[in-house]
């Protein structure tokens, strides 16, 4: 399988200019590939194929006064800003054709340099290396610092280096591995996501809700108070931009490592993983628009669905519609409805319930009849 690993750059003054050099290259390329594909549209010409394309913005392009600059950066970098042109054009016409399942996707819009996110890559072709020294070695930019955390497990087969918008730089590697299971276990758990606990597990063990997000607005609406005193233009105002971008971006890291960890572990205890599957998009659009976001389900269920098939795990989604806290997991009952101020319910068997303990219960019975066994059939939920 195919995996990212993102390690953090520490450039000197010297290698930021250079790396911007190559990030605008990139983007002036990017933007006059799409500047000739909509002019040719407007004026009725057929639609300018790839190698044409290639050759009119790049190739021409190095020989006039206006883009000679282009020859200071790599050529790889330059060919593959114009591959991710030629990307988002075919996502946007396999989206009008209906080839392209999910939401519509809309047409290339032009980079801006003062975009929050600025990248570029790096292929086997331009022949990047780490150094004996544990440098990152990039054609005509230089050796760049790096700070590993941990090794690579094999040859990468690109780099992408990215400057995010707290000015922070880093490395983000592609590499073939191999899956790694680990040894079977015979537990099995269903989880049920909620905002009051972040996740409550079949076994009855709830995960606090961390409220990352929650617990900084304090220092992120006071950061933000002070850029919006700022005049705009002005260099206070630019050093108080990336002061609020670093104080967004450790809650982003904050969430990141604790949805790591949690994962692994679950994955590392279990051999089986049963999920609702979540219309995140759908619940962002009540008023706990700020709590769901916070939460950062969609990551967390990411990394679970990826983790699981590395190290042989199996990891399944129920139907968002099963009634899983409405129904008893004793008797298989299903009661009314149940508003959410509701945390537990007593069943006409008898059974008392915790409603989000009950829901994980019936996530994994549901998922453990949905699998198939040897013979091809399902097998039931237990009694």
């Amino acid at each position: 399988m195919r995996l990212r690993y993102n390690v953090r750059l520490y450039p000197t003054p010297g290698r930021c200019q250079a790396l911007a050099r190559a990030f605008g290259c990139a983007r002036t390329v990017f933007n006059d590939g799409l500047r000739a594909r909509r002019d040719a549209r407007e004026k009725g010409l057929p639609y300018i194929s790839d190698g044409e394309l290639s050759k009119q913005v790049i190739t021409r392009a190095k020989g006039t006064p206006e883009r000679s600059w282009l020859s200071e950066v790599s050529a790889v970098v330059l060919q593959q800003a114009l591959a991710d042109l030629n990307t988002a054009y075919r996502n946007f016409f396999a989206s009008l054709s209906g080839k392209r399942k999910g939401p519509k996707v809309a047409p290339p819009r032009f980079r801006s340099r003062k975009d929050n996110r600025q990248a570029i890559r790096f292929t086997r072709n331009a022949r990047f290396a780490i150094t004996t020294g544990g440098k990152l070695r990039l054609p005509k930019i230089g050796d760049v610092p790096v700070r590993w955390s941990r090794d690579l497990p094999a040859e990468p087969s690109s780099v992408t280096v990215v400057k995010d918008a707290a000015g922070r730089y880093f490395a983000s590697f592609v590499v073939e591995t191999a899956s790694e299971p680990l040894p079977e276990t015979a537990t099995e758990v269903g989880i049920d996501l909620g905002l009051t606990h972040f996740a409550v597990l079949s076994d009855g063990r709830k995960i606090d809700n961390p409220r990352f997000l929650r617990r900084a607005e304090r220092r992120l609406k006071k950061a933000q108070q002070t850029l919006s005193r700022k005049v705009k233009g002005s260099a206070n105002r630019r050093k108080a931009v990336v002061k609020v971008a670093r104080a967004h971006a450790t809650v982003t890291d904050a969430r990141r490592d604790f949805a790591h960890k949690l994962s692994t572990r679950i994955i590392r205890d279990n051999q089986a993983v049963y999920v609702e599957d979540l219309s995140v998009k759908g619940l962002a659009r009540t008023n706990l628009t700020k709590s769901v976001h916070d939460a950062g389900w969609s990551q967390f269920l990411a990394m679970l669905e990826y983790k699981a098939t590395r190290y042989g795990r199996t990891f399944a989604r129920i139907d968002r519609w099963f009634p899983s806290s409405k129904t008893c997991s004793r008797c298989g009952t299903v009661t009314g409805s149940m508003p959410l101020n509701v945390r537990s319910w007593e069943c006409p068997c008898g059974a008392v319930h915790d409603r989000d303990v009950n829901a994980a219960i019936n996530i994994l019975a549901a998922g453990r009849a949905e699998r198939s066994n040897a013979c091809g059939g399902t097998i039931r939920p237990a009694a």
